[in-house]
């Protein structure tokens, strides 16, 4: 695994040696998808976008949104879980950017229709200690340059009209849809090594769940669904960060991905995710309305 992610740089630096060829949609096609996300409504389906045309389209309604939502608070990693690649026909991650605003706190209630194609999905948040993380090779260098590990139930916003027909590229341009999410109690890292040890492991083998008020199963899946370790998430985005000149900061927040398929909210369910196996994890709830 510590092989193949000192070989992520190079695959990324082919995949955006094109970038300034690339077809982005138009400024138009852009300012048309920023408009239906500001507004909550479907918008058109991006159309055949290669990973090159999803990262300038992304750079692109980044750059109208900024106005709009304010300060970057992190980045989240999406498709970061083989079965959720499959859906969107690809075998890489992608990542987008998180505003001021999207993280609420455990326990919050959210409208059901909080977007214009609305999901959710077990994920965690880990938070940025340390500029070391941008050179980190494995978990374990991810694990010291971090401060905090957090449950978290994504809400993302799939968006476009036929979300089935997006693929990875088409993810990436749509900012990973990334709308809201809702923050457990954050577990510290432990100073000594041995427990730092034992949290690696820990964060491989949890078993994360999401339940409805009824103790009804939701969904799931484990730690190592991401990535064989989700802390490699980390991994890969600072790595594709780094091809287009960024970096991690302290505070920054990173959303590693889903443990759990996209499921789509109703009114009046109220959802809980718990992390088995992951000492001191709280559950996370939210509540649909």
């Amino acid at each position: 695994m510590t092989k193949l992610y000192r070989l992520i740089p190079l695959a990324l630096s082919v995949a955006f040696a094109t970038n300034a060829h690339a077809a982005c949609l138009t400024d138009a096609q852009t300012a048309d998808l920023v408009a239906s996300y500001l507004a909550r409504i479907p918008a058109a389906n991006p159309e055949n976008l290669s990973d090159a045309d999803g990262a300038c389209t992304r750079a692109k309604v980044n750059a109208l949104l900024a106005p709009r939502l304010g300060k970057v608070v992190g980045y989240k990693a999406g498709l970061t879980n083989p079965a959720v690649q499959k859906r969107f026909n690809t075998d890489k991650p992608v990542w987008g950017r998180l505003y001021d605003g999207m993280v609420l706190e455990s326990g919050a209630t959210v409208e059901a229709a909080f977007g214009a194609r609305p999901v959710y999905e077990a994920d965690m948040l880990v938070r940025v200690k340390s500029v070391a993380i941008n050179q980190a090779r494995t978990p374990m260098d991810v694990l010291e340059a971090i401060d905090q590990v957090t449950p978290f139930i994504e809400l993302p916003d799939m968006l476009v009209q036929a979300p089935p027909k997006l693929n990875g590229a088409g993810v990436s341009a749509i900012n990973v849809g990334a709308r809201l999410g809702v923050a457990g109690t954050p577990l510290p890292v432990p100073v000594l090594r041995a427990e730092r040890y034992a949290m690696l492991d820990a964060l491989r083998d949890m078993r994360v769940a999401l339940q409805d008020a009824s103790g009804a199963s939701l969904g799931g899946g484990k730690g190592s669904d991401i990535l064989e370790h989700p802390l490699n998430a980390v991994l890969w985005l600072a790595g594709a960060l780094a091809q287009e000149g960024l970096a991690l900061q302290p505070g920054d927040l990173i959303s590693l991905g889903a443990f759990s398929p996209p499921l789509p909210p109703k009114a009046g369910l109220a959802v809980t995710a718990t992390y088995s196996g992951l000492p001191g994890a709280a559950p996370v709830r939210v509540t649909f309305k």
